[in-house]
């Protein structure tokens, strides 16, 4: 007997949004039916804008009606633009007597070391001299206290940063890491006398050794506190006020989950927010279809993003970089390159064509989305080669105008390169093409891997358009197309767990060190976690717990983390190990010399969705040729007749012959001659070079066969 509405519309509700530098990207779903997505134009001025319209557009659809909201899960690139744009707090820096410019010393190393013009490579930006006071007080390399912390002295330095008008102090005292007894009761008294002054001490952001790398990320985090603290307190009040009582969830650069309180203690965790979700959009559609190393290409408006997936987990890595400088954050290793559907095709004084980095964003936008851009974009040439349907972009929320987008591309590159329109749309494609591979073998060649044993997984809104042109550039012979690729980045905050980490400096050599000792320092750190854990209203015993070290040889300036396994009957000998296996797989080479431990660090993961939990009702199996359109593909001179299919009529086990175009609300599919799209029972597309699969030959390109099995 089937399940009437209204017990559909009792059940609960949960919502997913990523915000893009494009379009904002939502997804709702509620077990035993279609997910609701929609994509809106990123308000730029206030992000959270785009997120309450978006909640305000699925009431008016009548998906919440009746249902209960109970997860609200958000990637969000405020803290990111802060930096990017300069939008951050003004910043105070309170040090050691004595350390008071670590901050624009740096370190003696360039990105590029044979520029004629030398730029500053620290982000002094972040709390310029005027603003960097120095107090009376020092710990020493071993922990303990050797002058005491001159509270007047503290008082009145902090005093003048605030007269000249900062909102933030960053306190990054010396060797506060290993006691840090200064920090906590500095912060206590500023917090007392300067009660709306935002503090972030070197401590709790990131307790470990380093002094530059440990001053900046504090005052990273200082630097975006009001701002990251400001929008999300905006942002909750209006989800209340529309009836949202879910608790605000946030993605973090490691692919983790974190209430919004213990986010906003934690600002600096959120730089890469939302292109996380979508790796970890990316590792839920591997599992589901039983396929563990992935190669995930999230395409956008504005940028591209790659990384590696092996086992079924992406890389992590301990340090990130933004806008350039260090970032010594727990983060998805992610290669993000200016490339997109925005990107603009534009001449360089040589003549050559290029594309990106600078896009043309949500607005103007495209040329053709008459806004006002009269520059050619990737998007224009998609649409000039009859690669997108004007009347159905993402879901026919934007009109475009293919006559905007011939004069743009015509005028722009065409006219100056000699070229046809539609050879220069289709160089446009080649090029933005080549830069996104080439983005591809730096996480991925230059890393000791090989592409060809990886499948590629296409998400956002352009990705399913270039994927097959990069799978042939590298070698890949699978693709993996999900079910809504264009809002991925949304779908994978919903499938991502809560997970919380915590790190502290443990200097030993594994020579003196005893299992007990570390098992009690793994203790101290767990406890934390678990606290963190409880503050999300779950249960600390239901969670995962992974250990990790980083190790260095004695005397070695860097280290390697490996992960740690205390149950083990030598787990010192473990972490010897596993640190000789990583370092001959990173660096080359491994020799007997003995190492130590420079950092702990617990990860506690929540339970999560298992995979297939959520998969959605076979399709409609309506009409699926919707039409067919004369299209320009890649080596052909001239324009093809191309059936044009729609995806939501699909059912699985049904195979597309190439060349065919996949449409859909939110992502475009383009399937060349030789490729073939299976659709899998998770209903993602499993696009295969068809000499690695038994087709009917018989089968005529855009037609559909159906296998039994």
């Amino acid at each position: 007997m089937p399940l009437s509405a209204n017990f559909w519309a009792s059940m609960s509700i949960e919502i997913g949004v990523d915000i893009g530098g494009t379009f904002t990207d939502v997804v709702c779903r509620q077990p035993g039916r279609p997910a609701q997505i929609l994509k809106l134009p990123t308000t730029r001025d206030d992000p959270g804008q785009a997120v309450l319209a978006a909640v305000r557009s699925l009431d008016k659809m009548g998906v919440l009606q009746g249902g209960q909201v109970s997860r609200f899960v958000h990637g969000t690139t405020v803290a990111t633009n802060a930096v990017l744009e300069r939008q951050g707090a003004r910043v105070g820096l309170l040090t050691t007597e004595g350390f008071r410019d670590v901050l624009e010393i740096g370190r003696q190393f360039r990105q590029a070391l044979y520029e004629v013009c030398l730029h500053p490579e620290t982000p002094g930006f972040l709390a310029p001299r005027a603003f960097r006071g120095e107090v009376t007080e020092r710990i020493d390399a071993k922990g303990q206290v050797v002058t005491p912390l001159d509270e007047a002295a503290l008082l009145r330095a902090a005093d003048d940063l605030v007269a000249r008008g900062v909102q933030a102090i960053a306190i990054v005292f010396l060797f506060s890491f290993l006691n840090p007894v200064h920090e906590h009761r500095a912060a206590a008294l500023l917090r007392q006398r300067h009660s709306g002054i935002a503090i972030s001490i070197s401590s709790e952001v990131d307790p470990a050794f380093r002094e530059y790398e440990r001053t900046a990320v504090t005052a990273f985090d200082a630097y975006i506190k009001p701002v990251v603290d400001g929008y999300l307190n905006r942002l909750q009040n209006g989800l209340t006020q529309a009836g949202v009582a879910a608790p605000l969830q946030i993605m973090q650069s490691r692919g983790g989950l974190a209430g919004a309180a213990v986010a906003r203690e934690r600002p600096v965790r959120l730089f890469l927010s939302g292109p996380a979700a979508g790796v970890m959009g990316a590792c839920a559609v591997g599992a589901r279809d039983g396929m563990d190393d992935l190669i995930s290409i999230d395409i956008g408006g504005t940028t591209c993003d790659i990384a590696l997936i092996e086992q079924g987990a992406p890389t992590i890595r301990t340090e990130g970089t933004i806008d350039g400088y260090p970032v010594r954050v727990s983060m998805i290793d992610i290669n993000p390159i200016g490339a997109g559907g925005g990107s603009i095709a534009w001449l360089d004084g040589a003549g050559g064509l290029r594309v990106g980095p600078r896009s043309a964003g949500s607005e103007p936008g495209p040329a053709c989305y008459g806004r006002g851009g009269d520059a050619a974009t990737v998007t224009d040439a998609s649409l000039l080669l009859g690669y997108l349907d004007p009347g159905y972009f993402a879901a026919g929320s934007v009109a475009l105008h293919k006559d905007l987008a011939r004069a743009a591309i015509g005028n722009g590159v065409a006219k100056p390169l000699g070229l046809t329109e539609a050879e220069a749309a289709l160089g446009i494609h080649r090029v933005l093409n080549s830069q996104m591979a080439e983005g591809i073998r730096a996480v991925t060649v230059r890393r000791g891997h090989d592409p060809r044993g990886f499948a590629l997984v296409a998400l956002g809104g352009a990705g399913p358009l270039h994927a097959i042109a990069l799978a042939e550039e590298l070698g890949i012979r699978r693709i993996l197309v999900p079910p809504h690729p264009g809002v991925l980045s949304a779908q994978g905050l919903l499938d991502a767990r809560v997970e919380h980490e915590v790190t502290m400096a443990f200097g030993h050599a594994l020579a003196a060190l005893s299992p007990t000792d570390l098992v009690q320092a793994y203790q101290g750190i767990d406890d934390q976690a678990r606290a963190l854990i409880a503050r999300e209203g779950l249960e600390p015993g239901s969670c995962t717990v992974g250990h990790y070290a980083d190790v260095c040889f004695v005397g070695q300036s860097h280290y390697l983390g490996v992960p740690v396994d205390l149950t083990g009957p030598d787990p010192i000998n473990a972490v010897y190990q596993a640190f000789l296996e990583t370092h001959d797989r990173i660096n080359g080479h491994r020799f007997e010399a003995p190492a130590k431990i420079v950092n702990l660090r617990t990860v506690h993961r929540a339970p999560g969705a298992k995979a297939g939990e959520h998969w959605e009702p076979p399709a409609s199996g309506d009409k699926i040729e919707k039409t067919r359109r004369a299209v320009h593909l890649p080596g052909h001179d001239f324009a093809m007749d191309v059936a044009v299919l729609d995806r939501a009529a699909m059912t699985p086990g049904q195979t597309v012959i190439g060349p065919a175009i996949i449409e859909q609300a939110d992502a475009t599919t383009l399937l060349t001659g030789g490729w073939s799209a299976l659709v899998a029972p998770s209903l993602t597309l499993i696009l295969d070079q068809i000499i690695d699969r038994n087709i009917d030959r018989n089968i005529a390109p855009g037609m559909v066969e159906h296998d039994p099995h």
